[in-house]
């Protein structure tokens, strides 16, 4: 029986719309973060983002019964995954409470580079990749500036954010009986545990504070859980070069909730990379799956697309 309503919607409408949704929202959290800066330590924003993010999808997907039903390999897979986003998130808002937001933008691309190489199989799709990387330089500048320290968090970070796609997009795409949604929720309740013994004392002047909770809460909401379930959404039915490719975007986009936000008008070279970013993602293709491969997807793919 046909799909209706908005689970029709969510499963027609293409992959790179989820990714969109995901690049927009992936550093209009952190502008607003930044500005919470005077507020609360970065160890207590990361901590905030992580729980509330982490409070929503457990109200939303009961996580609990997820990690039930899970073998151990699966379990593994959660507890790694949710280990990576605690210690993610923990490194970027350090980096960025020391190094220039688009700078950190420029390092976490480095090792997505490497993802994106891994299947860039076709000609095309190595233009496609010169393209992005010198988009992302010309766009960010690679300014090394800052703290030696926030360098040291912006490379952590950066390896962290390739290993969470390698992870989300194994969940989404080969975790037995789970959903892409469904792993997010039960690896960012991982998370939040991961995260209590250096944000705690971090987040606590937040308490009393309705404001700063308030706004903790929604950078929470902003940064964590809406672009992660539009990244699973994606990866459901996108390889994962192809969304490495994609990641390109992000500096783009850094850029334009720069204007918007926090008022930072893109030089000329800026709005040269913002072209050749966007003349990287016109001129890659996905290549085709082997008949094997396609058959080897588990059943679930179509249903993490479609359950929301």
């Amino acid at each position: 029986m046909p799909l209706t309503g908005p689970r029709a919607v969510t499963f027609a409408a293409p992959p790179w719309t989820y990714f969109i949704g995901s690049a927009v929202f992936h550093y209009l959290g952190p502008a607003f973060a930044v500005l919470l800066f005077a507020r609360l330590a970065p160890l207590g924003v990361a901590a905030l983002r992580i729980w509330s993010a982490a409070l929503v999808l457990a109200l939303w997907r009961r996580p609990w019964r997820t990690l039930a039903r899970l073998d151990a390999e699966g379990r593994r897979t959660i507890l790694a995954w949710g280990a990576v986003l605690a210690a993610m998130n923990v490194c970027f808002y350090l980096a960025i409470a020391r190094v220039p937001l688009g700078t950190v933008a420029a390092i976490e691309f480095l090792p997505v580079i490497v993802l994106a190489a891994l299947g860039a199989r076709t000609a095309r799709n190595l233009v496609a990749l010169v393209a992005a990387v010198g988009g992302a330089y010309v766009l960010t500048g690679v300014r090394l500036a800052g703290e030696p320290l926030g360098l040291v968090f912006a490379f952590a970070n950066a390896a962290l954010f390739a290993a969470y796609i390698v992870l989300a997009h194994r969940t989404a795409r080969r975790l037995r009986g789970v959903s892409g949604i469904d792993g997010l929720a039960a690896a960012m309740l991982v998370a939040g545990v991961f995260v209590a013994p250096v944000g705690v004392w971090q987040a606590a002047p937040a308490v009393i504070d309705p404001v700063t909770l308030a706004a903790g809460i929604g950078v929470g909401i902003c940064s964590s859980v809406i672009p992660y379930v539009c990244d699973q959404l994606a990866m459901a039915r996108m390889a994962r070069s192809t969304y490495a490719l994609l990641v390109a975007l992000l500096p783009a986009t850094a850029t334009v909730i720069g204007i918007v936000v926090l008022r930072q008008l893109p030089s000329f070279s800026e709005l040269t990379g913002i072209g050749l970013v966007v003349l990287s993602v016109a001129l890659h293709r996905e290549l085709r799956t082997p008949p094997a491969e396609e058959n080897a997807t588990p059943p679930q793919e179509g249903k993490t697309a479609c359950d929301m």
